[in-house]
């Protein structure tokens, strides 16, 4: 019910509550002036980074409750922009409510005249308040922190330490956290054989393996969870691998496959690869399977890690998904789930390449690798063996694991010695570098990289890719 005199948003209670607390801290500083309604208008900003392991509304009131104590008699917050889901890594332009936030402070009428935060750690990473604070002073808004209560000034010595210790601690914390993460991980990987999530490996599925080993967790009804042998795709994992020790070649397994009907990965669990098209079998697949070593029984963790590069976060970019050799696994001591493939055929497997080899066992030389792009398709172009030269070639997508599309361009074949007797002729002309004339062919190639041009190539024409930052202006090379 809502009580005449108050708003609709707040109870007769909260309101009494409130009037005590303004009343209690007059008494304790001796003064009956009453605290000023109105003052600053302010922004709050705060962020909550995983939505699944964090309540969203929970964490969005408590920094709410500590910014409205650092602005309490100073004003009060006229606007909320909160983001849900983002790392403190992500710049401030690529967070949603963030960007919006920064966007408003060019509008004049923004309606704020300050932004509040509930934690420092909360809103910045490293030096993205350095960054920050100029833009806020050119449009004139303050921002006011916990750590500095009240507004922080960028002119004042101490406040400049204060923000290069905050921006030092939060990258600390994550350190710390991720360290403890990971080595609580490596030790359930291998001394217990844990099933850390993700989604299961084709031929597998997920079985119930008893409550959880967290005692509290166990309480809220939390369940382990194992690998079992999926009975539709577990004899297709034995296939291939069967198929790959006799010695066939990945794409000629994606191909028969294709053939067969097999459902691909993502068209047998759709619901777990959201991502993908589940259009068929392709090499990579074949060969992704092939390298997993968690067919042998064993869990495996760490076989992939995220490089954070902080200049690529401050620009914004993602983080880079890498692979990590084998030596950098963590490998179970003991079998951990069913066996599809035994640990001797999978290492078998992996010595193991349908790689052709020249007959007479030389080194097959290609200076040219990576620069040639097709224009028809924007692919770089593959190195191939032409009449018994170096050449390259474009499929524009086409794979022997994949049947031939109808409308697909003819492959394009060109010769690296067509190819390099025009670039020298037409780079020596172009006086793009006064000795090129005299360059052999490998301090061409050389020459090329080292200016980032790369070559745009159809059946007929070579361009230079004017899009290089170093590189001349595209002209024709005949």
């Amino acid at each position: 019910m809502t009580v005449a005199g108050h708003s609709g948003d707040t109870g007769l209670l909260t309101d009494w509550a409130d009037d005590q607390r303004y009343t209690t801290r007059r008494a304790r500083r001796g003064s009956a002036a009453p605290v000023a309604r109105g003052g600053l208008r302010f922004a709050f900003y705060g962020r909550v980074s995983t939505q699944d392991f964090q309540d969203p509304e929970s964490s969005r009131a408590w920094q709410r409750s500590v910014a409205d104590e650092v602005i309490s008699g100073k004003g009060s917050v006229v606007a909320e922009f909160f983001d849900h889901g983002y790392s403190r890594r992500t710049a401030w332009p690529d967070r949603p409510q963030a960007a919006v936030l920064l966007a408003a402070l060019a509008d004049p009428e923004c309606g704020f005249d300050a932004v509040v935060v509930g934690e420092y750690e909360r809103a910045f990473f490293g030096d993205q308040l350095t960054q920050l604070l100029p833009l806020l002073a050119q449009h004139g808004v303050q921002l006011w922190l916990p750590e500095t209560n009240g507004p922080v000034d960028g002119a004042d010595p101490t406040h400049q330490a204060l923000i290069m210790l905050l921006g030092t601690q939060s990258k600390r914390e994550v350190l710390r956290s991720r360290f403890r993460v990971l080595a609580a991980m490596q030790a359930q990987v291998r001394e217990q054989g844990r099933y850390l999530g993700g989604r299961p490996p084709y031929g597998y599925r997920l079985a119930d393996a008893g409550p959880h080993p967290n005692t509290a967790h166990a309480r809220w009804g939390r369940r382990q969870q194992r690998l079992v042998p999926d009975p539709v795709t577990a004899r297709h994992v034995q296939w291939i691998f069967a198929q790959r020790l006799a010695g066939r070649s990945a794409s000629s397994i994606a191909h028969e496959s294709n053939d067969r009907g097999v459902p691909c990965p993502s068209s047998a669990d759709p619901a777990r690869n959201p991502h993908r098209t589940g259009a068929g079998w392709t090499l990579r697949t074949v060969a992704t399977i092939l390298a997993n070593p968690r067919y042998t029984g064993r869990q495996v963790w760490n076989r992939q890690r995220i490089d954070h590069d902080p200049a690529a976060d401050r620009r914004g970019q993602r983080a880079v998904l890498r692979w990590n050799q084998p030596p950098d696994w963590v490998i179970s001591k003991t079998l951990a789930h069913p066996v599809l493939v035994s640990e001797d055929d999978f290492v078998a497997a992996q010595a193991i390449t349908a790689t052709p080899a020249p007959a007479d066992r030389t080194t097959r030389t290609y200076t040219l690798v990576g620069l040639l792009r097709c224009r028809t398709c924007g692919r770089r172009m593959d190195s191939h063996w032409v009449h018994q030269r170096p050449g390259y070639r474009c499929r524009h997508g086409h794979t022997s694991a994949k049947p031939l599309a109808p409308d697909r361009p003819k492959t394009l074949y060109l010769r690296e010695d067509h190819i390099l007797a025009r670039l020298t002729r037409q780079l020596d002309q172009l006086r793009v570098c006064d000795q090129t004339a005299r360059l052999d062919p490998t301090e061409l190639a050389n020459y090329l990289r080292a200016r980032n041009i790369t070559i745009l190539c159809d059946a007929d024409t070579c361009t230079l890719d004017a899009s290089a930052p170093d590189g001349p202006e595209a002209q024709l090379i005949s």
